[in-house]
C-alpha cells in the first residue's frame, strides 16, 4: 500500500547514561550515537520495513545533517521527492538523554526552520496514495491540507497524530478517519485515563477511530460507536530504549488497518510492535 506522511525529521544526538542526572551533575555518557529522528519519518521507516511504499513530505535545512537524513530515508526506501529544502536553513536537532536504569528518554529539541506549508502540499498528486498521515502541528497549514484531502472525489484514509497540546490543535480532528493520541497530550488536558480522554475527544472527532498508547498500561481504542477496547502492553525482558516507541505504535495501527484487520487487531499489532521495540535499540523490528 502507498503511504504519504507529512511531518518533521530531525538529527538525533543520543547519549546513553547509567541513570538520569540530577541538576548540575557532570556525567560521562556510556555511549553516544547520532541518527535520523522525527515522528513522521520514524513511522514511515517502520511502515517501509513492513512492506509499504512510503513517501515523506516535510522541510529540511540546507546542511550536512539534512543530507544525512535524506541518505537514511533512501536507505529505508522512503521516497523524498516532496521534501522542501530551505536555503540557509538549519536541520532541527534533538539532544536525547537515554537512561539505562529505566529505559526512559528525555528530549531537548531545537528548531529554527519554517514548517512545511500548504502551498508545497498543493504540488503533490494525492490520487496514488492509499493512506495519508499528518503530524498535528502548524495548525492553519495542516487544516488547509486536510481540507484539500476532503475535497477529493475519493480521498485516501487520513490519520492524524495528536502528540502535543498545540493551540487550536483540536480544529484538525473532524478531518481525520483515524486519530492517534499521545499520553502526553492526555496528561496536558488533565485526562488521567483513556476513558476521560475519549470523552474529551469524541465530540470533536466525529466517527473517527481513536487510539492512544499508554506506556506500560498498553493501548486503548474507541470505535465510532463509542465502544472502548484495551490491549495490554508487551513487556520485553529488559527495557533497552523507549525512544520512538510511540512512532512504532502509530505505524502498527496504520499497518494493521491497511492490512484489513479489525481495529482491535490493529491495536494488538501496534502494542506488540511498540513493546518489542522497547527491548531493542533503534527502530529494528522482529519478524512478523
Amino acid at each position: 500500500m502507498r503511504v504519504l506522511a507529512v511531518g518533521v525529521a530531525t538529527l538525533d544526538i543520543i547519549n546513553t547514561l547509567g541513570a538520569y542526572p540530577q541538576e548540575d551533575d557532570e556525567l560521562r555518557a556510556l555511549a553516544q550515537r547520532t541518527g535520523r529522528g522525527g515522528n513522521a519519518t520514524n513511522t514511515l521507516v517502520v511502515l517501509s520495513r513492513l512492506g509499504h511504499d512510503c513517501s515523506w513530505a516535510g522541510m529540511l535545512g540546507d546542511d550536512a545533517a539534512s543530507r544525512r537524513i535524506l541518505h537514511d530515508l533512501h536507505e529505508h526506501q522512503v521516497n523524498t521527492q516532496w521534501v522542501c529544502v530551505h536555503p540557509g536553513g538549519v536541520t532541527p536537532t534533538s539532544c536525547i538523554l537515554s537512561s539505562q536504569a529505566t529505559g526512559s528518554r528525555t528530549i531537548v529539541h531545537y528548531r529554527d526552520l519554517p514548517e512545511y506549508d500548504a502551498a508545497a502540499f498543493e504540488a503533490i498528486d494525492l490520487t496514488p496514495f492509499d493512506w495519508l498521515h499528518f503530524e498535528g502541528r502548524n495548525v492553519p497549514a495542516c487544516e488547509a491540507m486536510l481540507k484539500r484531502v476532503r475535497q477529493m472525489l475519493r480521498p485516501p484514509t487520513v490519520s492524524l497524530e495528536i502528540e502535543k497540546p498545540r493551540e487550536d490543535i483540536e480544529r484538525l480532528l473532524p478531518f481525520a478517519d483515524v486519530v492517534l493520541i499521545s499520553r502526553a497530550y492526555a496528561a496536558a488536558r488533565g485526562c488521567a485515563d483513556s476513558e476521560r480522554l475519549f470523552k474529551l475527544i469524541r465530540p470533536l472527532a466525529g466517527s473517527a477511530l481513536l487510539f492512544v498508547a499508554w506506556g506500560k498500561a498498553g493501548g486503548w481504542l474507541q470505535t465510532a460507536d463509542g465502544v472502548n477496547r484495551h490491549r495490554p502492553s508487551l513487556q520485553p525482558p529488559v527495557v533497552v530504549d523507549t525512544l520512538g516507541a510511540g512512532d512504532v505504535f502509530n505505524a502498527g495501527v496504520i499497518h494493521g488497518l491497511l492490512e484489513g484487520k479489525a481495529p482491535v487487531e490493529a491495536l494488538a499489532t501496534a502494542v506488540r510492535l511498540a513493546g518489542e521495540k522497547c527491548g531493542r535499540q533503534g527502530l529494528c523490528l522482529a519478524p512478523e
